[in-house]
């Protein structure tokens, strides 16, 4: 060894070999770390999140009205047409990819599989106008993004600003969904939506869009979409939102009749206590030039409320009561005149942050004889009891 180096390292400015591998320090330098996808992702600033939906459901009827519509959303009487009763199914199995920076452009994109992405589906993506198209795959929200300040604005498919419920299952308390959700409101549009929080406590938000869950227009006229979120205080909030403009009211919807169709939509949440919490949800909607019983043309109306206890137990255990009803004064939207109630109570068991198990009752009654038995009669009530099992990523 040179006697430079000796005496450097004699004098403690230099450590011996020796000393370098006794101390832990590598003899050559480590090869850089290979970043793992969430690091490029997390660089990116992009975001992915999923969740895989399974379920049961036990009815006691055959799932039908009378007039051979569905009787609840996303139940149908068959595998080919949404749920299997009596049997397990896929309900859903989505992914979001979305990079959306609070300065800039960015974007979303929403897929959902299953059988409920066929409920979903928009007019304009499959060979029929009908939601029971034979699909299981959804493009449910697809958009770009630009923020700036206050500013956001959208523009592709996305989800309706109506509701307390939403498609994405985590979201909500129950398994079954409400009646107001897909008979009172649409599931998606395609449009521009924009976004201004005036502060901390209101968010205002307009847009147009081509009408209820279509992609492509199908009459070539447009609906509006104003609404409002209001929080005054930490534990209430409001939320409305209004829509309005032409839809289509018969099938075939080429050269079908043209209608202004409005709806009114508020949801009201109430936090009564960090484990305590209310929500009400009411609509009320009109269309015009629909077919009414009597079979002529007029404006056919429907309005409903939905109300919802939600106890938080702890991080592992929770329950959930709905209560609703639905009158669909004119048969426009279930295709019977029928006043509609229902009741659901829902428990719901966490074994981890990634995994949800929920079991549910559920009892529907109808003013009319609405619901088709398997004997192909109609009665006036239906239960059910359910199991749903969701692993979210």
């Amino acid at each position: 060894m040179h006697k430079l180096t000796q005496a450097l390292i004699f004098a403690g400015v230099l450590a011996s070999p020796a000393m370098a591998l006794a101390e832990g320090a590598p003899a050559t330098p480590a090869p850089a770390a290979i970043p793992t996808l969430s690091d490029v992702l997390n660089a990116s600033n992009i975001s992915v999140t999923g969740y895989v939906d399974l379920g049961y459901t036990h009815l006691n009827s055959t799932g039908l009205f009378t007039n051979a519509g569905p009787t609840r959303v996303f139940d149908a009487p068959n595998a080919s047409a949404g749920h299997d009763f009596n049997s397990f199914n896929l309900n859903q199995a989505a992914v979001t990819v979305a990079m959306q920076p609070k300065e800039g452009f960015g974007g979303l994109v929403n897929l959902t599989a299953g059988q409920d992405a066929q409920v979903i589906a928009s007019a304009g993506e499959g060979a029929t106008p009908f939601p029971y198209s034979g699909h299981y795959f959804d493009i449910t929200q697809a958009y770009l993004s630009y923020a700036t300040g206050p500013l956001t604005i959208i523009g592709g498919k996305f989800v309706t600003l109506a509701g307390a419920e939403v498609i994405a299952s985590p979201s909500d308390t129950n398994y079954s969904r409400s009646i107001l959700f897909g008979y009172a409101i649409p599931f998606t549009h395609t449009g521009v939506r924009a976004t201004y929080a005036v502060n901390d406590t209101l968010s205002l938000l307009a847009g147009i869009n081509n009408g209820w869950d279509q992609v492509s227009d199908l009459n070539k006229d447009k609906t509006v979409e104003l609404g409002f979120i209001a929080t005054p205080v930490k534990m209430f909030s409001l939320a409305g939102t209004f829509y309005g403009g032409k839809e289509l009211t018969t099938a075939p919807f080429a050269g079908g009749v043209n209608g202004t169709r409005n709806l009114y939509d508020l949801v009201a949440t109430i936090n009564a206590t960090d484990q305590l919490a209310f929500v009400l949800n009411y609509d009320y909607a009109t269309q015009e030039n629909a077919t009414l019983p009597s079979g002529g043309k007029g404006k056919a109306k429907w309005d409903g409320l939905a109300a919802y206890a939600n106890y938080q137990f702890n991080d592992q255990w929770r329950i959930s009561l709905r209560g609703e009803y639905f009158n669909d004064t004119d048969g426009f939207r279930t295709g019977i005149a029928q006043k509609w109630k229902e009741g659901t109570f829902t428990v719901a068991y966490m074994p981890t942050k990634h995994v949800e198990l929920r079991a549910e009752v559920r009892k529907d009654k109808s003013d009319k004889p609405a619901f088709l038995t398997t004997a192909g009669t109609g009665k006036d009530s239906q239960t059910s009891a359910g199991l749903e099992a969701i692993y979210k990523f």
